[in-house]
């Protein structure tokens, strides 16, 4: 089930430029920056409350980011749920007709597991589900040692 809006992310073509153009909107400066390689992107993320604010900028020319700046241009590239399981999550939206991008949810920014649905089954908007990843604890670690 979507719990909470998680974040938006927007495509930038100059990372440390709209860092600062945000910093100046929101009158804070991003709280972490991360490069998700597999993806060919660098990230920055605002807090804004409970919201966040994920800026996104290509790393490489045949990135998913580099392909929508082409297109689109900068601005909104996708909106991302917070979910509490995410493969039960997109065994549900499979069943309803919805196209996975991904068929097994992976690695993505700010300690998540993430799948994107296809927007021409969302209205044309790029959907992506999160769910935080919980490390292990020391005890379960502990007891396969």
């Amino acid at each position: 089930m979507l719990t909470n809006l998680e974040h938006i992310g927007i495509a930038v073509k100059d990372l440390a430029a709209s860092d600062a153009l945000f910093t100046k909107l929101f009158n804070s400066p991003p709280y972490k920056r991360e490069e998700v390689v597999g993806e060919g992107v660098m990230t920055s993320f605002f807090r804004i409350n409970q919201s966040k604010i994920e800026l996104l900028e290509a790393t490489r020319e045949d990135s998913p980011i580099a392909r929508f700046l082409e297109k689109k241009g900068e601005g909104i590239h996708h909106i991302a749920f917070e979910v509490d399981d995410i493969e039960a999550e997109m065994k549900r939206l499979q069943a309803e007709g919805f196209t996975l991008l991904n068929e097994k949810p992976k690695p993505g920014a700010d300690n998540k597991l993430v799948c994107f649905l296809h927007p021409k089954g969302t209205g044309g908007v790029l959907v992506e589900l999160c769910q935080e990843i919980v490390p292990k604890s020391q005890d379960d670690k502990e007891r396969r040692l």
